[in-house]
């Protein structure tokens, strides 16, 4: 039997990969270790549950006991990997040492957060990057029941598609962010500014350009005091104010990493022989892309590798996909500063071309009725990582 293979992370690349693996390589030792736990089930779905009153169980796909069966792997759940050892090839688990052929970190990304706030608000603040994460909020929000007060604290992806989910399932939302319109990392602010019009006409309460100063106890209730002193009053605050690359492990042992995430080739390896990594934690030939497309060409090309044909990962020019049904969204943000964005449209219905100065097509972003043109415009936008 071939040296046995350990992924770190049961997210959605760490089970993609176990799968690819486990397609080409029937004999292969597989094991996953997970922190968390261990129920296969599709991220970006956390995000839609709301309006469709699902409960977590409903968004778990196969429980951990189901995913060993299923790959014959060994899954072992709400265990922490607290060193690496290069040299010696193994894991430190408390006072074990866990031997690998081959390791991949597929730890992810945690939430990035600007500011604290007091412990004793432990059950009224939350983020939400996995369906532990959710199941602590759902089950919040259901004793609340329906019409809840949901302050959410940042307009970018996950923040905007929370507010359309919540909203959608009942619940009185605010949105605060710094940014003078949504999606500013997706979209040119006149696009923004669309989305964010349909958001405030849908009776979500917009504080846009502004920050959150402090989130103090008021009775059963939040109170979020803003930087220009207004209160906002809240039954549950979620802060989505973005990710950052999970490279702790990394680090510690000595890896090439950067704000940006653990430093990979086209063939997904690290700076340290045997360790390769991928999905949101990994820096791929300089991109990180935290997006589902990237994470499945990876876990791809990176099985085939691991099963003995080295296989490079390309990027194609995938466009991302905003679940906000308010005004529908559809984004291909250039790699590269354009130097213009031309915008056409008007009402809800604008498509925006990112170009070079000579007119090639970076990027592109569509809101309402445009965003039928994705696949027509990605075929003539360069691709990602070629």
């Amino acid at each position: 039997m071939s040296d046995p293979l350990i992924i770190v992370g049961s997210g959605m690349a760490g089970m993609g990969l176990a799968r690819q693996v486990r397609a080409r390589d029937a004999r292969r030792a597989i094991t996953l270790i997970t922190a968390d736990s261990g129920d296969e089930y599709s991220k970006p779905l956390l995000s839609t549950g709301f309006a469709k009153h699902l409960p977590p169980a409903r968004l778990a796909m196969r429980s951990p006991l189901e995913v060993a069966e299923a790959l014959s792997a060994v899954v072992r759940t709400h265990t922490r990997v607290e060193a690496i050892d290069p040299r010696e090839r193994t894991l430190g688990i408390g006072a074990e040492r866990l031997a690998y052929g081959d390791l991949v970190l597929a730890t992810g990304a945690a939430p990035s957060v600007p500011f604290t706030w007091d412990a004793a608000l432990h059950d009224r603040v939350f983020t939400i990057n996995d369906l532990d994460d959710y199941r602590g909020f759902h089950a919040a929000l259901s004793r609340l029941g329906p019409g809840a007060r949901v302050a959410i604290v940042g307009a970018g992806l996950v923040g905007c598609e929370f507010a359309n989910d919540l909203l959608a399932g009942g619940h009185r939302i605010a949105l605060v962010a710094p940014e003078a319109a949504p999606l500013a990392r997706l979209l040119p602010p006149a696009l923004g500014r669309v989305l964010g019009g349909a958001m405030h006409d849908a009776g979500i309460d917009m504080r846009l350009g502004r920050t959150v100063a402090s989130l103090q106890r008021d009775g059963e209730a939040v109170a979020l005091t803003l930087d220009d002193g207004d209160t906002l009053p809240a039954d549950l605050v979620l802060i989505a104010t973005g990710l950052m690359p999970r490279t702790e492990l990394a680090d510690a042992a000595g890896l090439e990493t950067s704000t940006a995430g653990i430093q990979t080739d086209r063939y997904l390896a690290t700076s340290a022989p045997r360790i390769h990594a991928l999905g949101d934690c990994a820096c791929v030939a300089g991109l990180n892309a935290m997006y589902v497309q990237p994470l499945q060409a990876s876990a791809k090309a990176l099985a085939a590798t691991l099963t003995g044909t080295p296989t490079p990962v390309a990027y194609g020019a995938w466009p991302v996909v905003v679940k906000t049904p308010l005004c529908p969204v559809v984004a291909l943000p250039p790699r590269q500063s354009p130097a213009r964005w031309r915008i056409e449209g008007d009402g809800s219905d604008f498509s925006a071309f990112a170009e070079d100065e000579a007119g090639r097509l970076l990027g592109f972003a569509l809101t309402g009725g445009c965003v039928r043109r994705k696949v027509e415009l990605a075929r003539a936008a360069p691709p990602l990582l070629p």
